[in-house]
């Protein structure tokens, strides 16, 4: 997932660290949980005496989050955990992948000695360890620790249920409603001194590339991000569909009520050929396949790009303004609406997509002597007041109390005041934020940053509340559709996988338009010859099974 990749690896920054916070979540106009009609919301009720009560004893428990790049900072050394260690007496031991986490996940397996939990994608690796009787399923719990369900619903619940009809996940920034930072992001600066032009249509902006060209030969026209994960190129190519549903990264398109070639599709191979001719006119930058983050960083933070498209472009434009706009108020960058083909309904063009159920999840193993408690601290990590502590630091520094709803926190005046402090709080607290509660989070920030003028509002929200987030779909129904990666379906899959990134790669150094579709011709040729066809009717049938569960059909 690019979106994903992208934001990660930004997470090096403090201010951006705050934007994946940002990003990850949702949008402004939420107004209450997924179960609206639940009393309570904030899920401080008496408990039953057969509720673990978290607080009441030390509980500690080993984590592992399956990523190469991921580290966990100490539990207890920042403000936030530290509270929740000294109140909740709750104490987080890490286990690091050491940058080699499927060695690390086989490892595991092989000698079956687990952490108590795992934080990873969903998908093979999770099915991998449930098919080995390595996981706690978690229904017996939904009920009597609620916040799921209030928060998600019982639908988007059902989408993570395994084939034995349990629940053995809890997601990471679930949501209700759409958010994410798909689009493109403009340099302020040049574009008013070129005279503001239209920038709507993909003629538009080509015509706008060729005049920064011509007049700013030290500035990259158009930067595609890391183009080898997709990025700025799947973003282009959403402006040539309306109610995109960001399909190339399933590596096919829906046609009706099945799925068929990508290599075929009209819309993607006009697409493909809008991008080989703004880098064959050196309008993108001429190391897109290989160019690092740093490189990419470096670009737009110094203003040296003028339009900055990607899968999360506000992650590295929020600092870059920052810093640019101190030293010129005329100087930064702002998010534009999303380009479109003439002709197409501007408001049908969506750059990129969410998805209910979040973007990794956490799970429970049978390593864990008590599976109960653990889940309950899970519960209350992603409920009000678990997330207020985690994005806001502890009760009484940047928020202390709640309002009348009985669950959204009271922002005190530190909240602006020390805002660069808040946000070195977040640049930790970011990396065991295992379970973001995005609808939650989101009409928080929103609400209270819609109270400050505008000088004091925080950049990323601005645009996400006046962009971004209404121009993202929902692709709830188009996860989980890869197959087991032993199967015949799953050889197939990596097959077709090469094929794509490959034909991808050559399309962008294509002469001419004749020469991208003899390319996709060919790919096209190479996939059916792989078995593209049994692979497509494989995530034809997954799709339609999600269909029918989020219609509450399963």
């Amino acid at each position: 997932m690019t979106f994903r990749k992208s934001m990660l690896t930004a997470m090096v920054s403090v201010v951006t660290a705050v934007t994946f916070l940002a990003g990850c979540t949702g949008g402004d106009n939420a107004e209450t949980p997924a179960n609206a009609g639940n009393s309570n919301q904030g899920g401080n009720e008496p408990k039953a005496a057969s509720v673990y009560e978290l607080g009441k004893e030390t509980l500690e428990f080993s984590f592992y989050g399956h990523y190469d790049w991921y580290t966990m900072p100490p539990w207890g050394d920042d403000a936030s955990s530290k509270w929740i260690k000294d109140n909740k007496k709750v104490n987080v031991t890490a286990i690091h992948s050491g940058g080699a986490a499927a060695q690390k996940l086989n490892t595991m397996i092989a000698t079956n000695e687990l952490p108590d939990t795992i934080w990873l994608d969903r998908g093979s690796d999770m099915e991998k360890l449930r098919q080995a009787g390595m996981l706690v399923p978690l229904d017996e719990y939904l009920d009597k620790y609620p916040n799921l369900k209030k928060w998600m619903g019982e639908a988007a619940i059902n989408m993570l249920r395994s084939e034995d009809g349990k629940l053995y996940q809890i997601p990471n920034w679930y949501t209700s409603q759409p958010n994410g930072n798909a689009g493109y992001a403009v340099n302020k600066k040049i574009y008013e001194e070129l005279g503001s032009p239209k920038l709507e249509t993909t003629d538009d902006l080509y015509n706008y590339l060729k005049l920064v060209k011509s007049k700013y030969p030290d500035v990259t026209p158009y930067e595609p991000h890391l183009a080898k994960d997709g990025q700025g190129l799947d973003v282009l190519y959403s402006a040539f569909r309306e109610n995109d549903k960001k399909f190339p990264g399933i590596r096919a398109v829906p046609d009706g009520d099945k799925l068929s070639s990508i290599f075929t599709d009209p819309v993607f191979r006009e697409s493909m050929q809008y991008t080989a001719k703004l880098f064959r006119e050196k309008l993108i930058t001429q190391d897109a396949m290989t160019q690092t983050l740093d490189q990419v960083k470096e670009k737009v933070m110094t203003g040296r790009v003028a339009v900055y498209g990607a899968a999360s472009p506000i992650d590295i434009a929020m600092q870059a303004h920052t810093e640019l706009s101190a030293k010129d108020p005329k100087a930064g960058y702002m998010m534009i609406w999303p380009i479109h083909k003439e002709g197409l309904d501007k408001n049908k063009i969506f750059p990129g997509t969410y998805t209910q159920l979040g973007w990794n999840v956490m799970t429970i193993t049978q390593a864990a002597k008590n599976p109960e408690a653990i889940f309950a601290f899970m519960d209350w990590f992603s409920g009000p007041e678990g997330q207020s502590v985690n994005m806001w630091g502890p009760p009484g520094l940047y928020w202390d109390g709640v309002e009348a709803d009985g669950y959204t926190p009271k922002f005190t005046d530190k909240y602006v005041s020390e805002a660069s402090e808040l946000a070195k709080l977040q640049s930790t607290t970011v990396n065991w934020n295992w379970l973001g509660n995005t609808v939650f989070v989101d009409k928080t920030k929103a609400k209270f940053e819609s109270t400050l003028p505008p000088e004091k509002q925080n950049w990323a929200t601005r645009w996400q509340n006046e962009i971004t987030w209404k121009t993202q779909s929902d692709g709830t129904e188009f996860i989980n559709l890869d197959p087991m990666p032993e199967s015949e379906e799953g050889i197939i899959r990596q097959r077709i996988e090469d094929i794509y990134l490959e034909t991808r790669a050559k399309v962008l150094f294509a002469k001419t338009d004749e020469e991208v579709i003899s390319l996709l011709d060919k790919a096209e040729k190479d996939a059916q010859t792989a078995g593209y066809e049994k692979l497509l009717a494989f995530k034809t049938q997954k799709w339609q099974d999600n269909v029918k569960k989020l219609a509450g059909n399963s």
